[in-house]
């Protein structure tokens, strides 16, 4: 059970995926031919729009990668909008850096080099929009130190809720089991918490979208 959505249907979707921009292209290319993951198309387009509407000045995405979501978020901000990426690995950020230095945001986007468990508890100003994709075993305690950091009516999307649909499957495959159970907690954790008005849907891998409230 890998995935989401019948391949009829996500060949039907993808007539209207939207022309991307040649680095773009290059990023998700080189994503799928390094096995990097990033965040799916769909989900991506989604977060395009999330930016649009809110139009948060100040974002906090916790796991950069190679950069693709940060560029991403970074070209629908505002003009006065920052984006504060944290990543650990450094060849990771070797590569973000490069894509950011071709994106021309470069003063948009800030990678913060590190743990994120130990970096999120050093920042003081709170943000508007926070993207969570990170380790799915450390879900539970980056998602309690982003409600710190999240103002009141604030935005985090976390990634990767239905995990290649393993989260509602019967049986799950060995190799996936402990990440799955780390996600079918979490996913509990994130719907019951008090403190936001929250959903998960079926876009992409899964996507939780909460307003803290």
């Amino acid at each position: 059970m890998d995935k989401i959505l019948y391949p009829s249907q996500l060949k039907y979707l993808y007539q209207f995926k939207e022309p991307n921009d040649p680095l773009v292209n290059e990023m998700e290319k080189y994503a799928v031919e390094h096995h990097i993951p990033i965040l799916d198309w769909q989900s991506a387009a989604f977060m395009e729009i999330l930016i649009k509407t809110i139009k948060p000045k100040r974002v906090l995405e916790i796991g950069t990668a190679i950069a693709y979501s940060s560029i991403r978020i970074a070209r629908n901000l505002r003009k006065k909008g920052m984006v504060h990426t944290i990543e650990q690995s450094k060849d990771n950020i070797v590569l973000a850096k490069g894509y950011i230095k071709k994106s021309g945001f470069e003063e948009k986007i800030k990678i913060l080099a590190g743990n994120a468990i130990e970096i999120m508890p050093e920042l003081e100003k709170k943000y508007d929009f926070i993207f969570l994709d990170a380790d799915k075993n450390e879900y539970s305690k980056l998602f309690e130190l982003s409600l710190h950091l999240l103002k009141k009516e604030g935005v985090i999307m976390v990634d990767n809720l239905l995990w290649h649909g393993q989260a509602a499957a019967e049986e799950v495959p060995e190799k996936y089991k402990t990440s799955t159970e780390y996600i079918r907690n979490f996913n509990k954790e994130f719907i019951a918490n008090p403190r936001l008005k929250a959903s998960i849907i079926p876009v992409g891998d899964g996507l939780g979208i909460g307003v803290k409230i």
